[in-house]
């Protein structure tokens, strides 16, 4: 297990690197892409947001939610990534969509530091951001 740091600009600065953005963003879709056909269903999308646990926990400790409740909160994540109302997300509308939800964190973070513990082998956003910064500072730009 390792700690980061990171700030606004440790997250703003990865999204506006746009090769390794661009990168993980193809990583993590095919990630959740689960029968290969190069876009996301909503029970793919959902099964993601699930694994996380973001929504059944509230600092690390389970909450009851009640099934139809968590369905409607998962149906608008889903209209809000399929920007073209298709009924399935492409790969440009979840790099869209993940590219606001980094820039929001960004923002909110600002330049106030957090402290965050991660598995080694967590590969989120924004320990592949805290990797970038830290490969920067090891090796600067002459």
């Amino acid at each position: 297990m390792g700690v980061v740091i990171i700030d606004g600009s440790t997250v703003r600065d990865f999204v506006n690197e746009e090769e390794q953005f661009k990168k993980s963003v193809e990583e993590r879709f095919a990630a959740l892409d689960l029968n290969n056909d190069g876009v996301l269903s909503r029970s793919e999308l959902r099964k993601a947001f699930e694994s996380m646990r973001l929504i059944e926990t509230h600092f690390g400790v389970d909450v009851a939610t009640p099934p139809e409740q968590l369905t409607k909160l998962y149906d608008s994540i889903f209209e809000k990534f399929d920007l073209d109302s298709s009924g399935s997300i492409d790969l440009h509308e979840f790099s869209a969509e993940m590219k606001k939800i980094m820039l929001a964190i960004a923002d909110g973070l600002g330049s106030c530091p957090i402290q965050m513990a991660l598995e080694d082998d967590d590969q989120n956003f924004l320990k592949k951001a805290a990797d970038l910064e830290a490969s920067k500072l090891s090796h600067p730009s002459s």
